[in-house]
């Protein structure tokens, strides 16, 4: 992955002024607009690309007319929610971004139990509508992640073994293909689309709008604890066993840097059973420092948001485990002892639960027996790192992979072309024709892409 991704298309030089005549709503902003640097920023600091032009989508008939120019102009779009690629995929040199952020509503409907969801707001527009009325959708761990990306590849976090994944309670979606067609999207009207957008990613059209199912959510008790790095492999082997005999209401995460590890378990089910549940995990190993006390979750899902901001420099690369064995945690300690910068790390999220509720071929999303997943974050500022950064990454992530398990989460990698290893042979032969059914000249290729077949 470099800095700046070139495409092979050659840009039409009037494409910004055949956008601008569309008569879109949102605005266009070309090289010469005062506010293009700002708008062409997304969160990893190294896709640094410049598109031939940026709309800001604000209605539904915007994503029209982008999808129209880019088919017609020959040229890459990129369709950006949140903003979150890892791998930059929300942007592009030369081509045309689609910026949903101004399609950010939040709605509930409490008589339905359900939520409407914009394709460009973010898990923090989410959680502050629904917690303080109780409730919530599942997600990621970032509270300026995008729910659209996300929900799209899958969406796994600190509520997953307790409710499932995001995906799992998606009732249905608004979504323009390729022929700009509107279409609202569920098990009854389509099915087989329905099917492959849990877990496809954006390769069959933009998501305007999600309608989720939302979940009952009561208190939350959280324990938080830092062990140093010279007890990390007494306290990670202490945990599998232990996180493994709890059930579904309880999940836990921890992360190793060069500072040492740090443990955060989570608690939803009955309250006094709290220290039960939680109290151990402060004991995983002697001189731990820590506490268990009640939560707000909107606080919780933001308490990593100044450590990953905008505009650092990122790269990720994860995979799934059964288990915690002593290989992995060998592993683990290694790569970290060997880390390129202080901020780079190791994150390990504890699944199960109402993950493997739902059968492996229910969805496109694949690894729903899995354990654990883990993700390798380096994290860096300076430009001059990128290369010995990205390598560690690589590197890390190679003897961290269980070879046993062949599916893996799309979202959360920093190389692209990596698809039909993540859903394996018979899942990607089947969204390949979803894919020719619905986007049959790719124009849906800024993505972990999967390429059309009959």
């Amino acid at each position: 992955m470099t800095t700046s991704s070139r495409n092979s298309l050659t840009p039409s030089p009037t494409l910004l002024s055949k956008l601008e005549s569309t008569g879109c709503r949102g605005p266009v902003i070309g090289p010469d607009h005062p506010d293009y640097d700002k708008a062409r920023r997304v969160w990893n600091g190294l896709a640094d690309r410049r598109p031939a032009a940026i709309l800001q989508a604000e209605i539904i008939d915007d994503v029209r007319r982008a999808i129209d120019s880019a088919a017609r102009s020959n040229v890459l779009l990129a369709v950006r929610g949140g903003g979150h690629s890892i791998p930059g995929l929300s942007t592009c040199d030369d081509g045309l971004v689609l910026d949903l952020s101004r399609l950010n509503s939040v709605i509930m409907d409490e008589r339905a139990g359900t939520v409407d969801v914009g394709g460009g707001a973010l898990l923090g527009d989410l959680d502050r509508t629904l917690v303080c009325r109780g409730k919530v959708v599942p997600a990621g761990v970032i509270s300026h992640t995008g729910v659209a990306g996300l929900t799209l590849g899958g969406g796994m976090g600190r509520l997953s073994r307790a409710f499932g994944l995001t995906i799992d309670h998606l009732a249905g979606v608004e979504i323009v293909t390729a022929d700009g067609a509107i279409n609202w999207v569920d098990t009854d009207s389509d099915p087989e689309l329905f099917w492959g957008l849990r877990g496809g990613g954006g390769n069959f059209g933009v998501v305007t709008r999600f309608r989720f199912r939302v979940c009952r959510l009561g208190p939350v008790m959280v324990g938080q604890w830092n062990y140093p790095f010279s007890r990390a492999r007494e306290a990670i082997g202490t945990l599998d066993e232990l996180a493994q005999s709890r059930p579904r209401e309880f999940s836990v995460a921890f992360t190793l840097s060069s500072s040492g590890l740090n443990v955060t378990a989570l608690w939803v089910g009955d309250m006094s059973r709290t220290e039960a549940m939680l109290g151990p995990f402060g004991r995983l190993a002697q001189a731990a420092e820590g506490t268990i006390e009640q939560f707000s979750f909107v606080r919780l899902q933001s308490s990593n948001d100044d450590h990953f901001a905008w505009s650092r420099r990122y790269y990720a690369k994860g995979g799934f485990w059964q288990s915690i064995t002593s290989n992995a945690i060998n592993a683990v300690l290694g790569e970290v002892d060997a880390a390129p910068t202080a901020d780079s790390e190791i994150y390990v999220l504890q699944l199960g639960g109402a993950v493997a509720d739902v059968t492996e071929d229910a969805t496109a999303y694949s690894g729903r027996q899995a354990a654990y997943y883990w993700i390798v974050e380096p994290v860096w500022d300076n430009p001059v790192d990128d290369e010995r950064c990205i390598a560690w990454g690589r590197a890390a992530a190679a003897r961290l992979s269980d070879p046993t398990i062949w599916a893996n989460y799309v979202n959360e990698q920093g190389d692209t072309a990596i698809a039909a290893a993540a859903y394996g042979a018979l899942k990607y032969e089947r969204l390949a024709r979803l894919k020719a059914r619905c986007d049959p000249a790719n124009l849906f290729r800024l993505n972990q892409n999967i390429v059309p077949s009959p």
